[in-house]
């Protein structure tokens, strides 16, 4: 913790004690006060001098990040209020205004960018980390959703599929809620793989499914579907040829055919997901 102290004169010790709030840019609750001089009474009630009030602050980690974050939406020209609450991991901080959007930016990367710098503002030189977590109008719990919405879809085209899904890159926190719901879902498991700010989630079945090429239904056998000979009637070039052309109509239906990755498509909270 870091202190303010300042000493304020005014006409009555209420009206100094109201100059080191504003001053501040606290409440007087959170102000330790101490009263240096009072104004005293003349003849006929006039008052002579002036209240001289001692104003101590001491500034939480929390508060200090706070007004970081109240410095910064200055200087972006955004009117938004702040609350600041303490807890015992560290403070939560909610923006609330009416230009959101760009505090929260794309993904909520602006507000990643904010709590980045709130939290190394308020935690340097100090080797005990005070965690801060920076939330607007409830974006973090619908972000929240959303992500463990997506890693149960995912999950269940991995275990349909047995393929292997790898998500877009994710900062920490948002890998975690992926990997947690993914811990509860029987059948797949997750890891983080590559280096930050590219770290990602890979989503992989327990029981994947392995392919024989050679026993496919309908596979290719020496030019002749399955187990099926040619005639003795008939040229067997015309077998080849006709297996040839079933095999090309297969592949191009195959190929046209939508993917279940195609429908992987959400919105612009989250993205598309590469396989």
């Amino acid at each position: 913790m870091s202190e303010k102290r300042n000493v304020f004169t005014a006409k009555s010790i209420e009206e100094a004690k109201a100059m080191a709030a504003a001053e501040y840019g606290v409440s007087e609750e959170k102000i330790t006060f101490t009263v240096i001089e009072e104004p005293k009474k003349g003849l006929f009630g006039k008052v002579k001098g002036e209240a001289k009030v001692e104003a101590v602050y001491e500034i939480s980690k929390g508060d200090a990040a706070g007004n970081y974050i109240r410095n910064i939406l200055k200087n972006m020209n955004i009117n938004s209020d702040i609350t600041v609450t303490e807890n015992e991991d560290g403070a939560v901080i909610d923006i609330v205004g009416d230009t959101t959007g760009a505090v929260i930016g794309r993904r909520g990367e602006t507000l990643d960018a904010i709590q980045y710098l709130a939290s190394m503002a308020c935690n340097r030189g100090d080797k005990e980390y005070y965690r801060i977590t920076v939330d607007c109008c409830g974006y973090r719990e619908k972000r929240k959703v959303i992500l463990e919405e997506l890693a149960e879809k995912i999950a269940k085209t991995v275990i349909r599929t047995g393929r292997t899904s790898s998500l877009e890159p994710m900062n920490p926190y948002e890998r975690r809620i992926i990997h947690s719901t993914i811990a509860n879902i029987e059948g797949v498991t997750s890891k983080s793989v590559g280096e930050e700010p590219f770290r990602k989630v890979v989503i992989s079945s327990t029981n994947p499914r392995h392919h024989d090429n050679n026993n496919r239904r309908g596979g290719y056998n020496g030019g002749y579907k399955g187990d099926r000979k040619p005639s003795r009637d008939k040229d067997p070039s015309e077998y080849t040829q006709r297996s040839m052309d079933m095999m090309k109509t297969s592949f191009e239906k195959d190929y046209k055919r939508p993917k279940p990755e195609d429908s992987m498509i959400e919105g612009d909270l989250y993205g598309k997901i590469d396989i």
